[in-house]
């Protein structure tokens, strides 16, 4: 029997693509109407889908007039679409730069009481300097901002292993107690960032803890994606930079002590699909075509820390000089740095590389039919690929749901079905049962 391969639906917005928002194929129900997140959550868990993924920014960003990039609080719209679903995992990010230990450990702990334990936190140190003057900070250095995420990444942990899994009692025989408090412990977490007393008064959850999600992919990242993450979210252009990323953050993993099978990696994948090779181009080519490249230069300085393009030419070729040094950018460097070298490996114009990232946004984008992208996915997870996997599964992330997003659903999921790759049941109830995670014992109170 093959190694199952994981597939989450990332949602954002009405499609991954920046010109998705608009597009005649998009859902016509407003951005902020639950109905919307609640039957895409419907639709993946018919598919059986691993989960659903939101992610979050904490601004209005400079595009989001022209990209329609604004939504419901994630980790609210879980709570709402726990109550429709039974299988699904339930993603949203949290940022831990921007919120309190405390807060996000009752939150999360709630979410996965509510759905019966499919929740998970993707972990995210927020990067947008602009964010800070929302939450009447200082922008945090990027090294800062990483010892600072392990602090509250531990607290957080331990805060939710506060409760033994059998403290809650519950006894109204008369004369009983709700909990056992020999059986709940304070935390008292004393860091140098967070100080943190506990106990949750949240209860141990079904999961123990939610499945913790990451994406880092600098080097510091990468060491602390190695050391907290279970399922990690992962950008790559090429099959080869995915196999080199794999292998270092498996054995970065087992370096921590960890069994690195108990990390499941799933980079971002942006398909087009059509009937035929030669009509999922023309689809690409026809979304890239409603981009604007005034707002892709836009995007592209907010990833570059507010550098301006603006006196760039459109059609002539970039070079590196065009572009600050990623190293000395307070911003999510890992992805600046891919920018860099795709412009460094294929000399493209301003707006070609604007129109890579209109889609993919630095995720891999391809053009093909439903038989082709199957063969992409079960090609990348091969454990007997030359160079190893690229993979363990993806976060499959549809440029416009649902015109673009329903091939996948309804073609690409049966062909891996039936090749043996895909589940055609849950294995479980719980996410962690799904994606093949143990579930930890608590901290304080092993046995």
């Amino acid at each position: 029997m093959p190694k199952p391969i994981h597939i989450n639906l990332f949602i954002q917005s009405r499609g991954h693509h920046e010109t998705a928002w608009d597009h005649p194929g998009a859902d016509k129900r407003s951005l902020m109407d639950i109905s919307y997140y609640v039957d895409l959550a419907k639709r993946a868990e018919a598919a059986k889908l691993d989960s659903i993924f939101f992610a979050d920014v904490l601004m209005m960003t400079n595009d989001a007039m022209e990209s329609g990039r604004f939504w419901p609080d994630p980790v609210i719209m879980l709570a709402a679409i726990a109550m429709q679903t039974e299988r699904i995992g339930l993603i949203a990010t949290g940022s831990c730069t921007y919120s309190e230990p405390y807060n996000l450990a009752r939150q999360f702990a709630s979410i996965d009481h509510i759905s019966g334990g499919r929740a998970a936190w993707n972990i995210v140190t927020t990067w947008v300097e602009a964010v800070a003057a929302n939450y009447g900070r200082e922008h945090t250095a990027h090294g800062d901002r990483y010892e600072m995420g392990e602090e509250y990444v531990a607290a957080v942990k331990d805060l939710w292993d506060s409760w033994a899994d059998d403290a809650l009692v519950d006894d109204r025989s008369g004369g009983g107690v709700s909990g056992d408090l020999s059986r709940i412990t304070p935390i008292d977490f004393k860091g140098e960032y967070y100080q943190v007393k506990g106990p949750l008064n949240v209860p141990r959850s079904p999961q123990g803890r939610p499945v913790l999600v990451q994406a880092g992919a600098s080097d510091r990242g990468r060491d602390f994606a190695a050391l907290h993450a279970e399922a990690i979210f992962t950008a790559h252009l090429e099959k080869e930079t995915a196999q080199e990323f794999y292998r270092d953050i498996k054995k970065r993993a087992a370096d921590f002590g960890r069994n690195a099978q108990q990390v499941v990696v799933l980079p971002g994948l942006n398909p087009v699909i059509g009937g035929t090779e030669a009509e999922a181009k023309e689809n690409l080519m026809a979304l890239n075509a409603r981009m604007d490249p005034e707002v892709g230069r836009r995007t592209l300085s907010q990833r570059f820390a507010g550098h301006d393009f603006d006196h760039l030419d459109l059609d002539q070729p970039l070079k590196v000089s065009d572009f600050p040094e990623p190293e000395g950018l307070e911003t999510m460097k890992s992805r600046a740095a891919l920018i860099v070298r795709i412009v460094d490996k294929e000399g493209l114009t301003l707006r070609e590389l604007l129109a890579r990232f209109a889609g993919g946004r630095g995720h891999y984008t391809t053009a093909g039919t439903p038989e082709q992208i199957a063969d992409l996915i079960q090609d990348w997870c091969d454990p007997d690929s030359a160079g190893g996997p690229a993979a363990d599964g993806f976060n499959y992330m549809p440029p416009v749901i649902p015109a673009l997003m329903d091939p996948f659903i309804d073609e690409v999921v049966p062909i891996l079905q039936k090749r043996g790759l895909f589940r055609t049941e849950y294995e479980g109830e719980t996410l962690r049962e799904n994606l093949g995670l143990d579930r930890p014992a608590s901290r304080f109170f092993p046995d």
